[in-house]
């Protein structure tokens, strides 16, 4: 299999060959949507720059493969003070992700206090519970760290967990703050599961981020819950934190079957 010492290897012709600790948990063939994320991430922060990124919106189309993957991006809207940009992961001509991201210039503008409620315990407060219950390496397991000051992957319901990069999105490249919460951004729906994975699957074809500010250190923390509805759709959302605050929230909207 592929090497480890980044979630993507370049393969020397323009494209991007995922490893061994991007996989999934649905299938060893597939991705897991976080490292998709901060690829298209990756692709979409040069066109925004110096703007500051506050949405990015992904579209998992469909199984991202662990085979190598062409990344195209773009520039929808130009602008001063509002920026648009969008990226694709394609693989054999066929689409299988993409993204669009929104950025704001910045400004020194005075407002009004605005209490932010508590914040969650740090990483060093909170518990190392992963279990590698597929069986091979991934992402959940491999590609990150997590400490939960609440709940954990081992019992259903809301969750507070604390991810960490283990290994950058590409070779000798730190990740930016936009790559690190699109990464964990994608946890929600796993860490909050009102079921157990045997009975139900939830999976997300999308998932949406919005910051208020520039995420900052390498811990990103998802406060998340999830809710199921019996017509077949569900939602998770995620409160977003850094070792200074709030940042933003997520949500992914899921397919449960």
């Amino acid at each position: 299999m592929s090497r480890s010492d980044a979630l993507f290897e370049p393969t020397g012709d323009g494209r991007w060959l995922p490893t061994d600790p991007s996989r999934g948990p649905w299938s060893p063939d597939a991705l897991h949507g976080g490292p998709s994320a901060a690829l298209l991430a990756r692709a979409v922060e040069p066109l925004l720059a110096p703007l500051q990124p506050v949405r990015l919106t992904i579209e998992l189309l469909r199984p991202v493969p662990v085979a190598p993957l062409a990344v195209e991006a773009e520039l929808l809207r130009p602008g001063r003070k509002v920026r648009m940009a969008g990226a694709r992961l394609i693989h054999d001509g066929t689409v299988v992700a993409s993204a669009t991201a929104l950025a704001i210039r910045l400004d020194t503008v005075e407002v009004p206090d605005q209490p932010e409620g508590p914040r969650p315990a740090p990483p060093s407060a909170g518990t190392s519970l992963v279990s590698d219950v597929v069986g091979y390496t991934a992402f959940h397991s491999h590609g990150v760290e997590h400490r939960f000051v609440s709940g954990s992957f081992t019992e259903a319901g809301p969750a507070t967990d604390w991810i960490r990069l283990l290994v950058p999105v590409v070779p000798d490249e730190p990740p930016s703050g936009l790559q690190r919460v699109a990464a964990a951004a994608d946890f929600g729906n796993g860490v909050s599961r009102v079921t157990s994975f045997d009975a139900l699957t939830f999976i997300n074809p999308d998932l949406t981020i919005y910051l208020e500010r520039e995420p900052v250190g390498e811990w990103i923390c998802i406060d998340a819950e999830s809710r199921l509805h019996g017509h077949g759709i569900g939602l998770a959302e995620s409160a977003l934190y850094d070792a200074e605050g709030r940042i933003g929230r997520s949500v992914q909207s899921l397919l449960v079957a």
